[in-house]
């Protein structure tokens, strides 16, 4: 994440140069990584809502497509909303880290620096709102595209066992954000 508030500046300069969204500092969601079914005890917990065995990867992007924040410990019948709720990153924009804030689906609670879309749009302000929410906040989705693109296991799925899997995601991340630093 942008540490200096220049950094800051710069990020929400390029998110709002998508659809004029204002202090978007980041967009947020999750992605399923597929792996071999669990057959070990708590198996059962790797299952998500589409039926198959998965791990459920939080991402946060820029407006640049580039993976600024990542927690990929959970499993995948873990919803959006409690690994934010349990991640470090929700708690340093509570402790008031960041300038800007972050634009989630749905899926997500609305929180001062979390905003998400609007459920019923009544009036031509709020359908606005939507619209140039999703067009910022498209840029996660536009990240896992590519991201599973370049790295075709994680479109494919993992299928060694469950702690190899997450030796080859974490080899993945490591190869995804080392051209950044």
């Amino acid at each position: 994440m942008p540490t200096t508030l220049n950094e800051q500046q710069e990020t929400i300069r390029k998110f709002r140069s998508i659809a004029n969204f204002p202090t978007v500092i980041g967009a947020i969601d999750c992605t399923h990584i597929r792996v071999k079914k669990v057959n070990a005890d708590g198996g059962q917990l790797y299952i998500n809502r589409k039926e198959f065995s998965s791990i459920n990867v939080q991402v946060v992007c820029d407006a640049d497509l580039k993976i600024m924040d990542i927690v990929t410990r959970w499993r995948g019948s873990v919803h959006d909303s409690r690994i934010f709720r349990e991640c470090r990153l929700k708690q340093r924009f509570e402790a008031g880290a960041f300038s800007g804030i972050l634009l989630g689906d749905s899926g997500y609670p609305c929180t001062p620096y979390l905003f998400t879309p609007l459920l019923n749009p009544t009036t031509p302000q709020e359908e606005r709102y939507n619209r140039s929410h999703i067009r910022t906040r498209n840029t996660v989705e536009r990240c896992f595209g590519l991201w599973k693109q370049w790295f075709r296991c994680l479109l494919r799925g993992m299928f060694g066992d469950i702690e190899t899997a997450k030796k080859q995601l974490l080899h993945v991340l490591y190869y995804t954000i080392w051209p950044l630093t």
